[in-house]
Formats: structure tokens, C-alpha cells, sequence
């Protein structure tokens, strides 16, 4: 396997048309959803993948492992799950008449968490402090977590039975809610045409994906993102955009300041992998739904209506006015 070379690229985009091409060695028909993935990474942000069972949600997050060199668990939430099981306990050894601390699986790189609306609500606070303060607290203690700590949680938008609703505090630590849907005709046709040769999810060095990112290129990649420009009427635009799901009449929770930085932070990303130095209203554009649509609580009356958070910030996009 070849080492990856460290890119000194005047922007991001080659080194995202890298990780994208090796990616597509496997996975097929989730450019959109891989492309967030990326820009959340780049953000230290993390994500929450929401779709159906099949839809390569798992195989994502295992191939962004791969191509970053990061180690890569995987915790199944279920409802008897408990928070010593994610953040993990001390043990008394009787050998040595001490205690020494049992790591979680939060103690590593990327995280699944898988289905984590099947746990309660005590269960699913247990990553609150990791994912927002990239470490955990034991037995008073402070533990840091490894660099990048990268959170991608999943959730079936169909099965409601034996699941735990979010809470709006724990919805508010993902920087994107991603829906993951099913790949048009031709992808599924190519997904096909990969398993008919032999190919197996489970088995990713077959495919033959090359890492692109160590750990000292991301830090390189994130100073040159905290580069980026970002025009006082782009700061406006994000402002409005976030006011507007506060303001609209059929919102009872709109975005917090969290999602406002979000969108920022976001935007300078995905400018980056896009080949700027700038960010353009198209950036804010394009990830305001991903941002905004898990944090937004709409009236049961509007519901009733139809009403759905992403039409809701398609309205408010067509009323805000677009900086020059």
C-alpha cells in the first residue's frame, strides 16, 4: 500500500478529487452524502446520517476511516445499552488491589453510532461531552480524545417502534443532518455490476482504496481552511438565514448561534474543497438544508399541513436577499 504524500496544493480540491476517486472504488451513488461527510470532517463537526437500512451508510463511514488512517469503531444502540458501555468504567483489579479505567469505544478516532435513536435519552447524552468537548470525564478525571474525533451516527427515518427520539440538545451537537436515500437506476445498476464481479463490503482491501489523509495533512488541512475568506455581507447573509427559522410563524425551535457557526464554519470547507479562497452565497446555499433541517421544530399545525423543515428553508433561501 502507498504512503500518502502530505499536499502543499494552493487549495483543497485535489486532495478531495483524491479522496473522492479512491472512494468511488467502492462506494457508488452517495457523492452528495460522501461530499458532506468530507466537509464535516473538515469542519470538526459531526454528522448524522439518516436513511433506510442498505443504503451504505455504514460503508461510508468504514472507507473514510480507511482513507484517513483512523481507527474506526462501531457501537450498536440498543435499548438496554448504558453510558459505562460507550464512555467505559474503572475496575478494580484484584491482582494489583487497584482501579484502572476501562476505555469506552468513544475512545477512538471515527465513531459509529449505529441506530442511536434505539437507546434512551441517558444512553444517547453519554457522547454530549465527547462530541462537544472532545474528551470524557470519568471518576473526576479528565480523558482527551484522539485527533480527529469524528462522530457519524445513523437513524431510520421510517421504523419508530423501540426508538428514542433525539433530544433537541443532543440534535443540536451534529453539524449535518444528511439524508441518505436510495441511488438512482444506473448507480443501483453499478452496485450490482461491483457484487457480480466479486466485490464485498466487508472486505475493503480487495478493493484496492489507497489512504489520501494522515493526521498531520488534516491539521495542515483545517489552518488552511481557518484561511478562507469570509465577507461581512456573507457573516449577514448566514445571520439572516438562521433568524429566519426563528422568525417564521409556523416554528416553535428554530437554529441556535451553534448553527450559525456551523453554516460559517461549513461554508469555509466546503469553499476549500471547491478550489476558493472565499466563501460564495452558493456555499451557504448548499449546506443551509444539511445545517439546519435537524434543528428546526416546526408547530404540529404546519406539520399537519405538509410543511417539512427543508421546505421551510427553501422559503426562507427565496426570501433572503443574496449578497452581491
Amino acid at each position: 500500500m502507498s504512503e500518502p504524500q502530505p499536499s502543499r496544493a494552493n487549495d483543497l480540491s485535489v486532495l478531495y478529487d483524491r479522496l473522492r476517486r479512491e472512494a468511488g472504488r467502492a462506494l457508488v451513488g452517495q457523492r452528495e452524502a460522501f461530499e458532506l461527510i468530507c466537509v464535516a470532517l473538515l469542519s470538526q463537526g459531526h454528522v448524522l446520517l439518516e436513511g433506510v437500512p442498505g443504503t451504505a451508510k455504514t460503508l461510508m463511514a468504514k472507507i473514510l476511516a480507511r482513507l484517513i488512517q483512523a481507527e474506526f469503531r462501531r457501537i450498536q444502540f440498543t435499548p438496554d445499552l448504558m453510558p459505562s458501555d460507550i464512555v467505559g468504567t474503572t475496575v478494580f483489579d484484584l491482582e494489583t488491589g487497584r482501579f484502572y479505567l476501562k476505555r469506552g469505544p468513544v475512545f477512538t478516532q471515527i465513531l459509529l453510532a449505529d441506530e442511536i435513536n434505539r437507546a434512551p435519552a441517558k444512553t444517547q447524552a453519554a457522547l454530549l461531552e465527547a462530541m462537544e468537548e472532545r474528551q470524557v470525564t470519568l471518576e473526576g478525571e479528565r480523558h482527551v480524545l484522539p485527533f480527529p474525533f469524528f462522530v457519524i451516527a445513523t437513524q431510520n427515518p421510517i421504523e419508530y417502534e423501540g426508538t428514542y427520539p433525539l433530544p433537541e440538545a443532543q440534535l443540536d451537537r451534529f453539524l449535518f443532518k444528511i439524508a441518505v436515500g436510495y441511488p438512482d437506476a444506473e448507480s443501483e445498476r453499478q452496485v450490482l455490476r461491483n457484487y457480480d464481479k466479486g466485490f464485498d463490503a466487508r472486505d475493503l482491501d480487495a478493493a484496492g482504496i489507497e489512504p489520501v489523509l494522515t493526521s498531520d495533512v488534516l491539521r495542515d488541512a483545517l489552518e488552511r481552511i481557518a484561511g478562507i475568506t469570509v465577507e461581512d455581507s456573507i457573516l449577514t447573509y448566514i445571520s439572516a438565514i438562521v433568524d429566519g427559522t426563528r422568525s417564521a410563524p409556523d416554528v416553535m425551535l428554530g437554529g441556535s448561534p451553534r448553527a450559525g457557526i456551523g453554516l460559517l464554519m461549513s461554508s469555509k470547507a466546503l469553499a476549500a474543497l471547491r478550489g476558493r479562497t472565499y466563501v460564495s452565497p452558493d456555499d451557504v446555499k448548499t449546506l443551509a438544508a444539511a445545517v439546519l433541517r435537524h434543528r428546526v421544530v416546526l408547530k404540529p399545525e404546519a406539520e399537519l399541513e405538509g410543511l417539512t423543515p427543508d421546505r421551510l428553508i427553501e422559503r426562507i433561501l427565496a426570501r433572503v436577499a443574496v449578497p452581491r
